[in-house]
């Protein structure tokens, strides 16, 4: 697929990959200095999370550890259905550490909702949320998070990690992916 296709299946670009970078650095701040002296675990939801986990690690000037799960709660639509299973676990144990949920986008906040009461319930000292992206329009129930990037319209977005049947993750922004692609 040629950069011409990607670019007539995208109505606008909500966020610049320079505009993502100063508010990851702007969040990586407020995590150093929430977290001075201890050594938080960022724990990514794959795979969507990935470029925001990527970034928000290398940003940090402190010692993290990282692991990743993989969770499904979407079946074959674009809705979330709030079953949530999960496909890849944590391989660290939680208990008395500080945890960070790294998620690239909150949209009904149902699947957040599972995954935070199931890591707490695993007995870590401390359980907070960064999330990139978040669509307040959008939520079914309230999640309490920490570290929020930007509020954004209740839009199908795609790029930094985000998809559509597996494509467009890897554009550097964010952008709407024009209606015509998927309905």
């Amino acid at each position: 697929m040629e950069l011409s296709d990607v670019q007539a299946d995208l109505t606008e670009t909500l966020l610049t990959e320079d505009q993502i970078h100063e508010k990851i650095a702007e969040l990586a701040r407020r995590i150093e200095a929430d977290y001075a002296g201890e050594r938080p675990l960022l724990v990514a939801v794959l795979k969507g999370a990935v470029m925001v986990m990527a970034d928000v690690a290398r940003e940090l000037r402190m010692h993290v550890d990282i692991d990743f799960m993989a969770v499904s709660s979407y079946g074959a639509g674009t809705e979330s259905s709030g079953v949530v299973r999960i496909l890849k676990d944590l391989d660290a144990d939680l208990i008395g550490r500080h945890v960070i949920i790294v998620e690239d986008i909150i949209d009904s906040g149902l699947t957040l909702a599972w995954l935070r009461a199931n890591l707490e319930s695993r007995g870590p000292a401390s359980l907070e949320i960064l999330a990139l992206l978040r669509k307040p329009e959008a939520a079914k129930v309230e999640v309490d998070v920490k570290y929020v990037g930007f509020d954004i319209p209740n839009a199908f977005v795609v790029g930094y990690g985000l998809d559509y049947a597996e494509s467009y993750r890897n554009l550097r922004g964010v952008a709407v992916l024009a209606p015509h692609v998927y309905s």
